[in-house]
């Protein structure tokens, strides 16, 4: 489980074995988990987090979103 970037109290991170799947990236903070697709940068799920720290998290991915695809075609191009 690749950790990518930490962001204060937030965590981006992929899995290993998800390869099969479009590019994404997975946040989580404590307890809450949201998913978001790379290519366009949309929410694929999440469990606690708030809209509002969603929109926030939705931000965050945008502007690092070049960071998550870089970190995903290198881990699963080999």
């Amino acid at each position: 489980m690749p950790t990518i970037l930490r962001i204060g109290p937030l965590r981006f991170f992929f899995y290993s074995n998800e390869n099969g799947e479009p590019a994404h990236i997975h946040v989580q903070r404590e307890r809450m988990l949201a998913k978001l697709w790379l290519n366009p940068v949309t929410l694929a799920g999440s469990t606690r987090f708030s809209p509002k720290e969603l929109r926030k998290l939705e931000s965050l991915v945008i502007e690092n979103r070049e960071i998550f695809l870089e970190a995903w075609n290198e881990y699963f191009s080999d």
